[in-house]
């Protein structure tokens, strides 16, 4: 059984590129596979390993590379979903494409248990701020689909349909957390007062709620080969992913005129078109 840690942390790290070789070695002795993202602002990882090896790499990075507690969340598979180990240096672990403003307001985090309660609140305006490929194959109750194909044109959508005069409350969630982490930020930059983020994203809601009481519809894409998870990050039985385009796909896309197994899919014939 492989286990799968999901984290991110802003943190200084300076000497980032410096670390890039040695970070690799370790990932290779250990037998790990995955991606490992690191910039002068943090650290962002997807990795899959056994339980010793992920138990070690996330002690090394604890206490050489961050030198300061984190969170991580993890989920089981029977094989190992990535093909290989990689580290890749960046400008940003996540790029919303615009300028953050000095901090300025707090974030309100939201706890998964406490999530249901505000997709109640009529006042809220609630946001996926994921690209549409993920939305897709599910989101949250009330959630508005920006309907953006990369991350960088969240912001635009805000502009264009939003009001902080108007609309005083935001929430907003994504996979892991780390893109609310700077979406939230500009949010309250804009002018948004009341600024929510789910914490730990989607999938430490899917791991703590139990089915019968959540509020989310579907299952949550994840980059790697399960495509998808559900309720308590057991793998998807239905999502499979194109292999003309990459596009993920439900049996309803499999069913469609358009959908050749193992050729092309209906997304591939709107790229096309």
């Amino acid at each position: 059984m492989y286990i799968i840690a999901t984290f991110y942390h802003f943190f200084d790290f300076p000497d980032f590129a410096e670390k890039k070789p040695p970070l690799m070695a370790e990932l290779q002795r250990l037998g790990i596979k995955g991606s490992l993202l690191v910039a002068s602002e943090g650290i962002n990882g997807t990795l899959a390993g056994t339980r010793e090896a992920i138990n070690e790499f996330l002690a090394h990075l604890q206490t050489d590379i961050v030198r300061d507690a984190f969170e991580h969340k993890e989920s089981l598979w029977d094989r190992q979903p990535f093909q290989r180990a990689k580290v890749r240096l960046k400008k940003e672990i996540i790029s919303l494409g615009v300028s953050l403003p000095p901090k300025g307001g707090a974030i309100h985090y939201v706890e998964a248990r406490d999530w249901n309660q505000l997709l109640t609140d009529p006042d809220v305006i609630v946001i996926d701020a994921r690209n549409h490929y993920e939305v897709h194959l599910g989101t949250f109750e009330r959630a508005i689909d920006p309907n953006i194909r990369t991350f960088k044109q969240l912001p635009a959508f805000v502009k264009k349909t939003l009001d902080p005069a108007q609309h005083k409350k935001i929430a907003t969630f994504c996979t892991g957390g780390i893109r609310c982490e700077k979406f939230s930020a500009w949010l309250i930059g804009q002018g948004f007062d009341q600024v929510y983020q789910l914490k730990g994203g989607i999938l430490k809601y899917l791991e703590d709620m139990p089915a019968s009481a959540s509020r989310w519809r579907g299952e949550c894409y994840v980059f790697d080969e399960r495509v998808a998870v559900g309720h308590r990050l057991e793998p998807s039985q239905n999502a499979t992913m194109c292999p003309a385009c990459g596009h993920a796909l439900t049996a309803e896309d499999r069913a469609h005129p358009h959908y050749v197994e193992a050729e092309s899919c209906r997304f591939c014939k709107t790229k096309y078109r």
